[in-house]
Order: structure tokens, then sequence, then C-alpha cells
């Protein structure tokens, strides 16, 4: 068995935008009616039993209650995002849940990027590059002026820490 990581003390305090339901719930659509449109694809052009479209018919009815009723909803609970003093934290999953946790003191770049469809819904993301090989730490979904103000704070603070170590 591998090592044990605790959790930190306690969940971050923050969601995303409860705008960011309306995107998920939008993507959830897509990618049903994707879904659905190779059904169709599969029915029309391949020669399958009557009884296996009925099944895929409700499968993908199925999928689309989940991916429009359910999983934005539940996604909006789970993800979490926080910035103390010391770290930037996010917590993803609802299966397998992430803990990250960056120090400002190993911040090098923030990034705000604002996707098409996220701008259609005033939403923008938070990227937290580090030196580290585990890469970027990404807030997703926040209204757009909360993460330019997030983006800003944090680019102050990681300067404000190399200033005092020099």
């Amino acid at each position: 068995m591998g090592p044990v990581h605790p959790e930190p003390a306690r969940t971050p305090a923050w969601s995303p935008s409860r705008n960011a339901i309306g995107l998920w719930t939008v993507e959830g659509a897509l990618g049903t009616l994707v879904l659905a449109a190779v059904v169709v694809g599969v029915a029309v052009f391949a020669p399958v039993p009557g009884w296996l479209v009925v099944l895929l018919a409700v499968l993908v009815v199925a999928e689309g209650v989940v991916a429009v009723g359910v999983r934005p909803r539940l996604r909006h609970r789970v993800h979490r995002w926080e910035v103390t003093d010391e770290a930037v934290c996010t917590l993803t999953g609802w299966l397998s849940r992430t803990w990250t946790i960056v120090p400002v003191s190993r911040i090098q770049t923030v990034d705000v990027t604002r996707g098409v469809v996220q701008q259609l819904f005033g939403l923008a993301s938070v990227a937290v590059l580090t030196a580290s090989s585990q890469g970027t730490v990404r807030i997703p979904h926040l209204d757009a002026e909360v993460a330019a103000r997030v983006a800003d704070d944090l680019a102050r603070r990681a300067e404000l820490v190399r200033d005092e170590a020099t």
C-alpha cells in the first residue's frame, strides 16, 4: 500500500462561478447531441438489430439527463479553490479527489484565459504556473472580474515574496 497523504485541514472556501453551471450544461447538451448523431448514424447506415438501436437510444437519453441535469451541479459543488497568504489551493474531482496546494513562493507566472464559450458566460480561468514538474494549477470558470483580481493579487504576492528572498 502506498503512502497516505492527509487532506488539508479544511476545504477551500470558494466554488467556481454559478455561471459555470450554465457552461457545463451547454457542454453536456452538445456532447449528448454528438452522441445522439452517432447513434442515428449507426441506426441508419449499419445493419444492427432494432433492440440494439432502442438500447442505444435509451443510453443516450440517460447520458443526456446526467450530462445536463446532474453533472454540472455536482461539479459546481465539488470543485473548490482558495488563495491564502501562503498558497493557492484547489480541490477537484468527485470520485477521485485531487488536492493541489502551491506555495506563493513557487509561483512564476499567472495567466487568465477566456475561451469562446467562457466569454459567452462571462467566465475566465486562472492558470498558476510554477517551476515544479507538476506544471500548472488551474482555477476554472471564475467570473471574469474575479479572475482578473485573483491573477493580479497572485502576481503581486509572488513578486513580494521574490523581493523578500533577495
